[in-house]
């Protein structure tokens, strides 16, 4: 099939187009492919669950006495409202850990609320308020817990991601190492694979029972603000829902979606890295092939047909998939 495209409509009029590319594979039912499935981009955030799995199959979080808000934050790509970064700094505290041991760069955060408070209180974003700090501070536990120095651990040398690409072993086709890794926004390695091979991986995720993965699955869907946001789609996803679906972003483009107790998996890239064509992309798909009831697809819709607004606040514009896409 052709590509998925999602206009910006304004006035009546195309203003700009995105493409989309997915694949949805591992059932016969849902076995489809729109445009390129050999597309291959990086999985930049869309792999976060993996690379938390060392934490659960090592015992480290078992071993440092933290939950599930905790090892959803570790999945995140987090807004910073103060429920996420507390989650995070739970983690280096129970690590030893302290903020300047992230390398993650600070950024703002990305809920307009977090933002402000920092503002009103003169106070520069920090580590923490970076959307990957659980990620990176799970990096370290799992570090400090096999009595590893955690300097570099972000570096692709490091023991830390040597034990997460030993990990991929068990989800990817193929070795590793011997694929294109470049490096992340926040700073670890990422690699490059194609749509079709993301999409095997979440399948494979979202059916195992293996301990690491079921516990991941488990800690995301019930912690769905955690792990991005309450606006985000991937969020809402999980929300709307009941848990009953796994969803994790990536940047430039790139969304996953499993449903664990299944085999089937889904992978999304839009070609030119435009995150705002995803929402009415992942909801046209996930209804085509019948994962979303009519209710679920109405709860979504501020996703399938996005509002755009002027700074007056007025309603200028839309986004929504393309006709006869």
């Amino acid at each position: 099939m052709t590509p998925i495209k999602v206009w910006l409509e304004r006035a009546g009029a195309v203003e700009s187009s995105h493409v989309v590319h997915v694949v949805v594979t591992g059932g016969e039912e849902v076995d489809r492919i729109w445009g390129d499935g050999d597309l291959e981009a990086f999985w930049r955030s869309s792999m976060k669950p993996f690379q938390a799995l060392p934490l659960v199959e090592d015992g480290v979080f078992a071993e440092l006495s933290l939950g599930d808000s905790e090892l959803a934050i570790a999945c995140a790509s987090h807004d910073a409202t103060q429920e996420h970064v507390a989650a995070a700094t739970r983690i280096l505290e129970a690590a030893g850990a302290v903020e300047d041991d992230l390398a993650c760069g600070p950024h703002r955060p990305y809920d307009d609320a977090a933002a402000r408070d920092l503002d009103v209180a003169g106070v520069l974003p920090g580590r923490l308020h970076n959307n990957c700090s659980g990620k990176h501070a799970g990096m370290i536990a799992w570090a400090r817990n096999a009595g590893v120095n955690a300097n570099g651990y972000h570096q692709y040398a490091h023991p830390v991601q040597q034990r997460i690409r030993r990990a991929l072993t068990d989800w990817l086709d193929g070795d590793p190492e011997a694929r294109v890794w470049g490096i992340d926004g926040c700073g670890v390695p990422t690699p490059r694979m194609s749509l079709a091979e993301m999409a095997g991986a979440y399948a494979r995720f979202g059916a195992s029972d293996a301990p690491g993965a079921s516990r991941i699955a488990s800690a995301m869907t019930a912690n769905p603000i955690m792990v991005s946001g309450a606006s985000a789609l991937s969020s809402s996803l999980m929300t709307v829902t009941g848990g009953r679906l796994l969803a994790k972003e990536g940047a430039e483009g790139v969304f996953c979606v499993a449903e664990p107790g299944r085999t089937w998996g889904a992978a999304f890239k839009v070609t030119d890295g435009a995150m705002r064509a995803m929402g009415p992309a992942v909801v046209e798909v996930l209804s085509r092939i019948g994962t979303l009831a009519t209710a679920e697809v109405e709860a979504l819709g501020r996703f399938s047909t996005v509002t755009v607004s002027n700074t007056r606040e007025e309603p200028v514009a839309c986004l929504r998939v393309a006709p006869g896409s």
